[in-house]
């Protein structure tokens, strides 16, 4: 930028420069030209990336609103429990030692529920494979879609804070008594069955040589892959199982723990969750302590990160905007001294000068406001999958936006005009 009225201005050109440089005439009109497409390019750039920002901002608090599958997420511990085979061989006893570790924990003052399960919302562990229907028909070699599989305990849906819409929980008699019952996700029963209430009682299995397993409940949605994706289809089976897969009997050996208390996040907690699992086996690692609410920040970070640069540089380019609107009005004002103490000394109202100064920044700002418009309807599609629930051309932000720019501007080109007024003409006169 620096080299262009170089390479513009290179040779004698004396006579152009002494007609734009009279020691009492106002700036050249093709410079004068020059910085005012600076300041409209200035503003239409600010305006595309404070339109950015703005559709970040509606993007997360629209996915603040979404329900993620948990509430008060600051309030549930997870910590992650491992039975190895060799520690205890038995699936049974496997499942035993976790239900006896689970009332150890349930007994710690101020823990109000307590439940296991493979996979914590969000965590990202997962685990799909296809699930059969009884009342649906399949053709020959045909495969239904992949659904999301989810091993929990009894008590895991109310330490979670998700609700339960129809039916019932599982109980550790379903569990011990290989009860074939299983549980979906609402958005797995309204898909196969248009209605929660229409799921219970329904069959379903992993393979088509499995047994049928009856679902007994419909739980809310989980937003397993992040709550700017749609609600996962679940199967919550029992944490161990008879004839799953063609294993006789199967435990999940690797479980995580949804503890809900008020006491989460202090140390002296923690250390009593830890002498409740090691009470129960002092062998059992403990790991991935962390809270819900961890989880459900880290899925957030790169809508967060994102919103956090776009900010960045549209207050950046804001704030070369109004100095940019500043300093060519200012800069006009001072090449106008003469003629502004005449206009006074002639009886013009202050308030009529102001205006006219006012009028030249407006006029500039209205300019890169149209041409920012223009580029952010096409600028903002590519930003399509960043965004929730909001339109790349949401009129409300391009709106908003606008005027908060129009405003700064209206700022930025009074307080020039203002400080020219306040002259007095006779000391106008006196400027070469």
């Amino acid at each position: 930028f620096g080299l262009i009225p170089v390479f513009k201005y290179a040779g004698p050109r004396l006579s152009g420069a002494l007609r734009q440089g009279g020691r009492n005439s106002s700036d050249g009109r093709e410079r004068h030209r020059a910085r005012s497409v600076l300041v409209v390019v200035q503003v239409a750039l600010a305006l595309v990336l404070l339109i950015g920002s703005g559709l970040m901002i509606r993007t997360v608090r629209a996915l603040r609103h979404v329900p993620p599958g948990f509430t008060e997420p600051q309030q549930i511990l997870t910590l992650h429990v491992s039975i190895p085979d060799a520690e205890v061989p038995k699936p049974e006893q496997a499942a035993r030692t976790y239900n006896n570790i689970l009332e150890k924990v349930a007994a710690i003052p101020g823990v109000t529920a307590v439940g296991l399960t493979n996979s914590v919302t969000m965590d990202g562990e997962t685990d799909n494979d296809p699930i059969f229907a009884a009342d649906k028909s399949y053709a020959d070699g045909e495969v239904p879609p992949l659904r999301r599989y989810k091993f929990i305990s009894p008590g895991f849906f109310k330490a979670m804070g998700n609700p339960l819409l129809a039916g019932r929980d599982l109980t550790w008699t379903d569990i011990y008594e290989n009860r074939r019952v299983v549980l979906v996700s609402e958005a797995l029963a309204r898909e196969l069955w248009r209605d929660p209430a229409a799921a219970l009682d329904k069959q379903i299995r992993e393979n088509p040589k499995a047994p049928w397993r009856q679902i007994v409940g419909v739980v809310g949605n989980e937003r397993d892959d992040g709550v700017d994706h749609k609600a996962t289809t679940i199967v919550y089976w029992p944490m161990m199982l008879h004839d799953f897969w063609g294993f006789p009997v199967s435990v999940q050996r690797g479980q995580a723990f949804a503890i809900r208390s008020s006491r989460t996040g202090s140390a002296s907690f923690l250390n009593e969750v830890r002498r409740a699992v090691w009470s129960v086996n002092p062998d059992l690692p403990i790991a991935n302590v962390r809270t819900v609410k961890e989880v459900y920040n880290r899925s957030m970070t790169r809508t967060a990160f994102t919103l956090v640069m776009l900010t960045m540089a549209a207050g950046m380019a804001l704030l070369l905007g109004i100095v940019g609107i500043y300093g060519v009005v200012s800069y006009t004002v001072s090449q106008r001294t003469r003629e502004i103490g005449i206009r006074i000394a002639l009886g013009a109202p202050q308030r009529s000068v102001r205006r006219m100064f006012v009028r030249e920044g407006l006029r500039l700002t209205a300019m890169g406001v149209f041409c920012g418009l223009a580029a952010a309807a096409g600028l903002t599609r590519m930003m399509t999958a960043l965004l929730f629930e909001v339109s790349p051309l949401d009129p409300i932000t391009y709106c908003a936006v606008s005027l908060v720019l129009a405003g700064a501007a209206l700022l930025a080109s009074y307080l020039p005009a203002r400080r020219a007024t306040a002259i007095e003409p006779v000391e106008a006169l006196r400027i070469e």
